[in-house]
């Protein structure tokens, strides 16, 4: 199925598709109201003006299509959503390199300890080769490569965990790496990243400026994009995470899933609705990067900038905005999105290692945090199983939340 936008906040020249065509739009019969509609589905570069008097506000977008300037946005239609058969397809691929991770009982004093009606139990991701659910994903995107496209190389933008995955995937097909990263990445991801063989190019802290350095050097070089997080294979890859939970515990009747990009969010809700449609299937952010609770409310893909998603201590989840086939997976499947403040999310680190001693980073908490904090804003539960999505926290910031006094 093609993708075809419905397109709000700017009058539209074109923007361009990843497999290198252009989806044209002009404003419709309704052009006061934001109504769009298509003018010219797919003509091949370079990008023309459709409509006579059309004024390019927004230039094309090269690669993708949820980057946005000054807090523009929009809503999707026509996505193909990722099904059961690929999904399993993807598990059988990556079972040579990712890890089919384990569900721990996470018994907490006062929510679901022993003798409680409730059973609260942790994905746990953070057990993963590279520290994190990432692994999945590029995996399956890697594995997929052909052998001219693996001779060319890889490259991806990440703050650290996909950056991992992608590195050692391309080490398993000898295929070179190179990861655009922005320059507050914490300090053992980057280290992770380089002994894993990848070359890294360092940017400044907005998920644009990589994505605009991705594209840059893949104009120079020809490297094949292993996106974080908006790519089909990739979310594949992410929803094994969600098929492992419900062939361990079919009776599970409620998800909690981080989200930033929606690459998880987008897999793990997707496998679990289509194998258990009851589940119920909610996404956690952090307050200060709550880009997707307000997308979810509103029905449209909204941007935060940088300089206020950078703001939380979960690194993983500091992307400005949702993908578009991570948000058509998201609207689709999702029942909500729950937002967690900073002092939750260290409160339930410290939860974590005292009742299970898995170590998780900040936005592995997030959903335990919601599960401790904001009972009242979810759905009564049985089981529940919240993904701790990654282990790869800094042992100085360990330290220091394991240390503090709560206030």
């Amino acid at each position: 199925m093609s993708y075809q936008p419905n397109l709000s906040g700017y009058v539209v020249e074109g923007i361009c598709q990843s497999e290198g065509k252009f989806l044209y739009v002009t404003p419709g019969r309704n052009a006061a109201e934001e109504n769009f509609r298509l003018a010219a589905p797919y003509s091949e570069p370079p990008c023309q003006t459709v409509a006579e008097g059309s004024s390019p506000h927004l230039a094309p977008l090269i690669g993708r299509y949820n980057t946005w300037v000054k807090g523009s946005f929009m809503t999707t239609a026509g996505v193909e959503l990722v099904d059961l058969a690929a999904i399993r397809a993807a598990a059988a691929r990556i079972a040579p390199i990712a890890m089919k991770t384990p569900l721990v009982r996470a018994p907490f004093p006062g929510v679901a300890g022993y003798g409680f009606p409730r059973e609260i139990w942790l994905k746990a991701e953070s057990l993963q080769p590279v520290g994190a659910f990432k692994q999945r994903g590029a995996a399956n995107k890697i594995l997929q490569l052909t052998p001219e496209e693996i001779r060319r190389g890889v490259i991806t933008y990440s703050s650290g965990n996909h950056a991992q995955a992608v590195a050692y995937a391309a080490r398993e097909v000898g295929a070179k790496a190179v990861i655009v990263m922005p320059s507050n990445a914490p300090a053992i991801k980057r280290a992770a990243t380089l002994a894993l063989g990848a070359e890294i190019v360092e940017v400044g802290v907005a998920s644009s400026e990589r994505l605009a350095k991705a594209e840059e050097l893949v104009r120079k070089h020809g490297y094949v994009v292993i996106p974080p997080y908006d790519d089909e294979q990739i979310i594949a890859g992410q929803a094994t995470c969600g098929l492992e939970i419900v062939e361990e515990l079919p009776d599970v009747d409620l998800v909690l899933s981080p989200v930033s990009g929606g690459g998880l969010l987008s897999g793990v809700s997707a496998a679990v609705k289509q194998m258990r449609p009851q589940t119920k299937v909610y996404g956690v952010e952090p307050e200060l990067a709550a880009d997707t609770a307000e997308s979810f409310r509103t029905g449209k893909i909204v941007t935060w900038p940088a300089e206020l998603t950078s703001r939380t201590i979960a690194d993983g989840l500091r992307t400005q905005n949702v993908g578009v086939r991570n948000f058509a997976h998201i609207r689709s499947f999702v029942d909500g999105v729950v937002t967690v403040s900073e002092a939750e999310i260290r409160a339930a680190m410290r939860a974590i290692v005292a009742t299970t001693r898995l170590v998780p980073e900040p936005s592995g908490a997030v959903p335990v945090a919601a599960l401790l904090f904001h009972a009242a804003e979810l759905p009564g539960y049985r089981k529940a199983v919240a993904v701790v999505s990654g282990g790869n926290v800094d042992p100085a910031l360990l330290a220091e939340v394991l240390t503090e006094r709560p206030e």
